[in-house]
């Protein structure tokens, strides 16, 4: 029987730890993600693809910050379309190749697409996600000079801008995605989490901010009714004691086993830890099968051989 399914890969699947990031590392590894996928389409299910772009905005603050002398400079809920759309395209193209390869007939849709969030979520009042590049001090200095920003020191590599990462509230483009399923068409969408906007009086607007991409794939997942959601990640399961030896890869977990080892500490929140918070962040939205693992095992994960199942 057919199943709707939305599919969050990492940004690991499109840059690669070591890489530069350059576009034929990138369409390499969008060739090697699609693999996995086209499966789940021949054997009949919808499919929703979500993705990261943390290191294309980096890039592309990094290109205004170079040129903002020549051109005029891009706020950032404007760059988060700009690397939706040429992702998306990289990503469509691929999966369109290799439908036609494999004689599937199934058309493949981007759709750049926006997050709503409230302007009073507490995460505006303490920004906390770095982006784009590090700054000396004194570089730092010349930009406060022109522009009040938030920053950190990370790690002794220097000074980063941080901004706020607050939770999606809705997918306004979730009709228009449906009707595609409806159709049968592949989606991508969510790229980075959704553009983040505010609603004021109806009306949307643009904000400095960067949505969780797993997050945002769990929010749609819910609105859209889907029958799985899958979190992709660089490890085949999620372990507690990780990286060390007592760890222990968990083939499932109740939500309530889940928010007890994040608050033992098992889950991170730079790496796992958002994932298992948008796993449950979907099943209390009425969400029914939520899987993590590896882009790899997805198949495997998808035939109760592998991956971590997170349930109420």
């Amino acid at each position: 029987m057919s199943k709707k399914v939305v599919l969050a890969i990492g940004g690991n699947a499109i840059i690669k730890e070591g890489q530069k990031g350059t576009l034929e590392e990138q369409i390499q590894n969008i060739n090697e993600s699609c693999e996995p996928v086209l499966e789940l389409i021949e054997q009949g299910n919808t499919v929703v693809i979500t993705h990261g772009n943390g290191p294309q905005v980096g890039n592309s603050l990094i290109k205004n910050q170079m040129a903002e002398s020549v051109v005029p400079a891009y706020p950032l809920d404007v760059l988060d379309a700009e690397t939706q759309g040429n992702l998306g395209y990289l990503i469509q193209q691929a999966f369109r190749n290799k439908m036609v390869e494999r004689n599937i007939n199934r058309p493949v849709a981007t759709i750049v697409t926006q997050s709503v969030v409230s302007k009073d979520d507490p995460a505006f009042d303490n920004p906390t996600k770095p982006i784009g590049p590090f700054y000396t001090q004194e570089e730092l200095d010349k930009i406060l000079e022109t522009e009040k920003i938030s920053y950190i020191e990370d790690s002794g590599r220097g000074y980063r801008r941080v901004v706020a990462s607050p939770k999606p509230v809705t997918i306004v483009e979730k009709d228009a995605i449906q009707a595609l399923l409806d159709k049968e068409i592949t989606v991508i969408t969510a790229g980075g989490g959704g553009i983040p906007v505010v609603e004021e009086n109806g009306m949307l607007k643009g904000t400095d901010a960067v949505i969780d991409k797993d997050f945002a794939s769990a929010l749609l997942a819910a609105e859209i009714n889907a029958d799985y959601l899958f979190i992709l990640t660089g490890v085949e399961q999620v372990a507690i004691h990780f990286g060390t030896p007592q760890q222990e890869n968990l083939f499932s977990m109740t939500v309530e086993e889940a928010m007890r080892y994040m608050d033992e500490g098992h889950f991170p929140k730079g790496s796992m830890g958002p994932k298992i918070e948008a796993a449950i962040m979907f099943l209390e939205k009425g969400g029914k099968n939520v899987i993590i693992t590896s882009m790899d095992k997805l198949q495997d994960a998808l035939d109760g051989k592998t991956g971590t199942r997170v349930t109420l």
